[in-house]
Formats: C-alpha cells, structure tokens, sequence
C-alpha cells in the first residue's frame, strides 16, 4: 500500500470572483461527489451571533430563489444520490454524491443556494429552523447521558472571548434575538465564492467541472470585506487546573480529562494523533489495558481518548472513562490521570507504536477510499491550509512519529497543570 497519501491526480483553478475550483478525476465508477467548504464556522461567530452558521446548515436547504423549500434534497435524491451538511468550529460543508450524469444539477444546485438563498429566506423559515435546532439541542445534548460533555469542556478549555469557547450549537439566546436582517446579513458576509472551496472527486475531467462552475458561480459576485476570524492560536497556559463537577440524570460516573495541544495540520498535532491512538484507541491502548482490562475500574466500551481537528488553535486531546458498578469518580479520576501522566514517563514501545501507526493507515486508506471522502479531504486541506495537495502529507507525518517525540510532546502539553477535568456523577436515587 503506498505511503504518498493522496494517489490521484489534482487539478485547480480559481474563477475571477475568488471560488477555488479542486478536481480529482477518478474513473473507477461511474460516481460523483462534489462538496463544498465555506470558511465559515462558530469561531468566525460575532459576539451575540452564536449558533449562525450551524443554523444556516439547515436553512441552506430550506429554498433559494429557483428551488422551492426541501427540493435541493428531492431533486439529489430523485437522481439517485445521496447529499448533507455539517458545521464545526473551523467551517461549514455542504455535499452530495450523485450518478456522473448528474454533475450539472448539484452544481446548480449548490450556486443557486450560494447566491439565492438571501432574497428566498422568509420569516416563517427562520423561525422554523430556530425550533429545529432548539429540538436538535433537547435530543442531541440535554437529553442524552454524558450529552453535554463537549459543551462544558470548551469553556474549560478556552477562555471567554476566545473564537473556540463556545460550541457550534450556539446559545438558543443567540438565536432568538436575532431578527432576519440580522441573519441575511450574516449569510451575505461569509456565504461567499470568495470564501468557499469548491471540490468535485469521480468520473468528470478537470475541463468540464471547470465549465461548469464557471458556467453556474463564475456571476455570483465576491465579497470584498469578509472580516477575519479572530486569532486563537495563543492560549496563554495558567499553571491551574480547571475542573467541573456536574450531578445528572447518567447511569454512571464518567470523567474527562482533557488539554490543549497544537493545531491540526501541524507536525505537533501529527505526534499527538499517534499519542492518542496509543493512549486510547481499542483494547490494545493504555487506558483500555489498564483501566479496563487490568484495574476493571472502567466500563471496557466506555474507555478512549481522542483528539478533535481543530486547525486555528491549541486542538484538544480528550481522554474518557466510565467507571463500572462499585467504582467512585475518585478511583476512576485517579487512575485515568496516572495513565495520561505516564505517557510522558513510560517509553511508547515499538509494538505500542506499529499498532497505532496502522490504525491510523486504516483509519486514513479508509477515508481515500470513497470519492465522498476523498473531496471532503481535499476541500479541507484547501480551506485550511491553502493547497488540496498537501493531504498527501498527513498519512507520512503520522508515520515518521516516534516514541521519544510521543514523550516530548506528552511532556511539554499533557500535565496536570494546565489540565481540564470533567465529572459526571449520577443523581441520588431514594
């Protein structure tokens, strides 16, 4: 299997109003997938604001000037394709896989709601898709165990005003507040050609996708003041451990442990990718062996650490643990710690460090093996870091990561001070 990363060829243009056009022509099937990054994510977010850009995750789908509400799905799905959204923190994606065929209909598609969704967004649509997201808050993070666990690491984590202190679900507050104006006038900021990445991956030659997108956004005009994102690179380190205790409605107690680290993409966060699979991922990982396998303190599914992609600033590495019947959010706290803390004391060893090196292979080979996965990638790589291109680069940067740079960096962004600790703990039942 090749270690270059990225195997297919890669062509790019940019059309005069500033979209950044990425094409891989992949002839294997007779499938296409095109996807759509838009720089814009809850840390581009105004005070006030929160909560916008998840929310125009829905409402993009909700009509534009020629597309009635809900038929951007039926007219994908009617051609025999497949399509959604997601927004994180660093930006917004919109995408779909569809029949060759069908190439020019999903760019369509994507133009007319790139540059027709402002003049076709009503009153009623807004308010509807604000009790959407009020009901996707209820279901996906208040109403379920442990579900608001990101939401209060973040702040933990990073500091007020930091562009990374508040989730992409926003706060309902937010939402509501806010008049239509106000959201049309979000939209028209960031929903840009200028501030998007446009990629296309399967069965259609880099000359016809360049037509085509010339031919459906190349009149959609460019924004000339897209304001920046605030810079949270810098998060200065305290020396003081941060930590939540929440009592819930949970079967058991469960404890995060979490620190800030370096920003995805660079080498630092390659050696910490490596770190957490060794930390955390299967029954072969420290914490599963430990607390797991040997102290069973740990519940065996509920044990693993991970680290999330941010790009912009100190990404975080989350360890977990649930504890079994018996065991106190002490024991399990204390022993999930000494675990993390050993990474910086205990050699990584050769056998820990093939294992991780090839669950991340699989991991990575896994994602390149879909046309879907692979434009996703590359419109990442695009936005983030200015060249569809250097994705060849991740899989070799986890590969040259060795054990004494897994203690190094252990070393210098996993101790206890600078540490964010949260606790769950099950309500007292009579």
């Amino acid at each position: 299997m090749p270690d270059s990363g990225y195997p297919w060829p890669i062509e790019t243009t940019r059309l005069d109003n500033g979209l950044r056009v990425v094409v891989s022509e992949d002839r294997t099937a007779p499938a296409v997938a095109v996807n759509l990054w838009y720089d814009v994510g809850s840390r581009h977010e105004p005070e006030g604001q929160s909560g916008f850009a998840h929310l125009f995750e829905h409402l993009m789908f909700e009509g534009s000037v020629n597309v009635a509400k809900t038929e951007h799905m039926k007219l994908i799905q009617g051609a025999g394709g497949s399509l959604n959204a997601t927004t994180n923190p660093d930006r917004t994606n919109y995408f779909e896989t569809v029949p060759a065929e069908h190439l020019e209909l999903a760019l369509w598609l994507e133009a007319d709601r790139m540059g027709g969704l402002v003049p076709a967004l009503t009153q009623e649509t807004l308010d509807n898709q604000r009790d959407v997201v009020k009901n996707e808050r209820r279901q996906r993070y208040e109403n379920v165990p442990y579900g608001d666990a990101w939401l209060r690491l973040l702040p933990l984590l990073y500091p007020p005003g930091h562009p990374y202190h508040h989730s992409t679900i926003g706060s309902m507050a937010d939402l509501n507040a806010a008049d239509l104006a106000t959201f049309q006038e979000f939209h028209k900021r960031y929903y840009a050609p200028n501030n998007a990445v446009l990629t296309v991956v399967g069965d259609a030659p880099a000359t016809e996708v360049f037509a085509l997108a010339e031919k459906y956004f190349g009149a959609l005009p460019a924004r000339a003041d897209i304001p920046p994102a605030p810079d949270g690179r810098v998060v200065a380190a305290t020396g003081v451990p941060v930590r939540e205790t929440v009592t819930a409605d949970v079967p058991a107690p469960r404890v995060y442990v979490a620190h800030r680290t370096y920003p995805f993409g660079s080498a630092g966060y390659d050696v910490l990718t490596v770190l957490a699979a060794v930390l955390g991922s299967g029954r072969g990982s420290r914490l599963y062996q430990r607390l797991a396998d040997g102290e069973r303190i740990a519940q065996p599914d509920l044990v693993g650490a991970y680290g999330v992609d941010l790009a912009h600033a100190p990404a975080p590495l989350i360890a977990t643990a649930t504890a079994r019947p018996g065991v106190s959010a002490d024991q399990l706290e204390a022993g999930l710690a000494e675990v993390v803390d050993e990474l910086a004391t205990v050699p990584v060893t050769a056998a820990e460090l093939d294992r991780a090196k090839a669950l991340l292979s699989t991991m990575w080979w896994r994602q390149m093996s879909t046309v879907d996965g692979r434009a996703d990638t590359l419109g990442r790589y695009a936005t983030q870091f200015g060249d569809p291109a250097t994705a060849a680069e991740r899989l070799p940067g986890w590969l040259a990561v060795t054990a004494e740079q897994i203690a190094e960096a252990a070393t210098e962004v996993l101790g206890a001070g600078d540490r964010a600790t949260l606790i769950y703990l099950p309500e007292e039942t009579s």
